[in-house]
């Protein structure tokens, strides 16, 4: 099983839990995705209670702050909206941590067809759960990410 899967999505409106690939898919492959500044590691989710690669992680990064949080029709009031809600993109002004411990995820953030996921949320000092829907191209830290991203490759970007 891959440790990671991106791709760029189709417009449909369609369930927001289905992946939503383009025809013909069109994966983004790890190392384009560092270049953006995605981090991810692949973690032991069996034992992130003693994970000490998981401590040294929280540690280098500063996330001091840590919770965990079971999503599923049976757990979460007002589910379907709350869906919604996480699924329209959107922007943080901090960093956006997640570790799925049991389930899976797409980003943008909804569940897929299972229903279920158990995430710990990661940040650094208290959390802000502030999400700034796109478009957001003057918001500081979408500003900060395209000045930060054009230094990495060489040229300005334009915010799209």
């Amino acid at each position: 099983m891959a440790i990671l899967q991106a791709w760029f999505m189709d417009n449909s409106h369609e369930d927001p839990q289905l992946p939503h690939h383009r025809n013909p898919y069109e994966f983004v492959s790890p190392d384009h995705l560092a270049e953006l500044g995605v981090l991810h590691w692949k973690l032991n989710p069996e034992k992130y209670e003693e994970d000490e690669e998981l401590e040294h992680i929280r540690a280098t990064r500063g996330y001091n702050y840590m919770d965990l949080l079971d999503l599923c029709p049976e757990k979460v009031e007002n589910y379907e909206q709350k869906l919604k809600n996480f699924y329209t993109e959107h922007i943080h002004a901090d960093e956006e941590i997640r570790y799925c411990l049991e389930g899976r995820i797409y980003h943008r953030f909804t569940l897929d067809t299972s229903n279920y996921i158990k995430l710990m949320r990661l940040f650094v000092g208290e959390p802000v759960w502030t999400a700034f829907n796109r478009p957001q191209e003057e918001h500081p830290a979408r500003r900060k990410y395209i000045v930060n991203f054009g230094e990495k490759i060489g040229m300005p970007l334009e915010a799209h």
